[in-house]
């Protein structure tokens, strides 16, 4: 299928995803994750409409935004970030999904206040009990969202989660479950609005939707299988 067929199909599986769960497919968005795709196939998605996309490795993203030279593209982080790459990320992002402690938060708002900008940020809250997971537990996550309350430079706008590699549909739906209702708790308990909720992937976008989630983060079902890691 050309990336067009493949964009379409997509989007018709995640409305029917919706019309199943009962939801709006307005309410859902789909974030192309172009992670070890070239900045030709981004181009190409541009063409089509596209300016989000997300990528794993901050170096990644630099090189496709110098090569690109677009303005209007948005690109999210959604990868494990160490704090020597927040430089990066301020000069390039506008959105980082990954932010799982305060030391992360730390760097960033220091380096934000220095740009004179704010960042819209996701806190990572890990769901599952797999070692190979990044992100706070959830257990942390309202103590933490009170902490960086205070940095003005962070526009808390949700949560992110990768839930559990497995098969088993039921454990996969609970991981979503868990973070929905950790976001509910939060909005209720401090009186905030946390609209987003980015949940489910290429495997397992259904199950995300019917556990309310706003954003889908896909890759190979719309790009195709990807190239090697270089």
């Amino acid at each position: 299928m050309s990336l067009a067929e493949q964009f379409a199909a997509v989007n018709e599986q995640v409305r029917l995803a919706c019309e199943r769960a009962g939801r709006d497919p307005q309410q859902v968005c789909i974030l192309p994750v172009s992670k070890t795709f070239g900045h030709e196939v981004v181009r190409q998605a541009m063409a089509l409409g596209q300016r989000q996309f997300a990528e794993n490795r901050v170096q990644e993203m630099k090189e496709k935004a110098l090569a690109l030279n677009d303005s209007s593209i948005e690109w999210v982080v959604i990868g494990y970030l160490q704090t020597n790459k927040v430089k990066e990320v301020v000069r390039y992002a506008s959105q980082l999904q990954s932010l799982d402690r305060l030391e992360l938060a730390q760097a960033l708002d220091k380096r934000l206040q220095q740009a004179g900008r704010r960042l819209d940020v996701l806190v990572q809250v890990k769901s599952s009990n797999e070692e190979s997971k990044t992100g706070m537990a959830p257990e942390l996550v309202p103590q933490f969202l009170k902490t960086i309350r205070d940095y003005d430079t962070l526009n808390v706008k949700g949560f992110m989660t990768v839930a559990e590699n497995t098969h088993e549909q039921e454990r996969i739906r609970r991981c979503f479950e868990r973070v929905r209702q950790l976001r509910d708790q939060c909005q209720d308990e401090q009186g905030r609005t946390l609209p987003v909720l980015s949940m489910g992937m290429s495997a397992d976008f259904a199950l995300a939707i019917q556990e309310g989630s706003t954003q889908l983060r896909i890759g190979s079902a719309l790009f195709g299988q990807r190239p090697p890691v270089r």
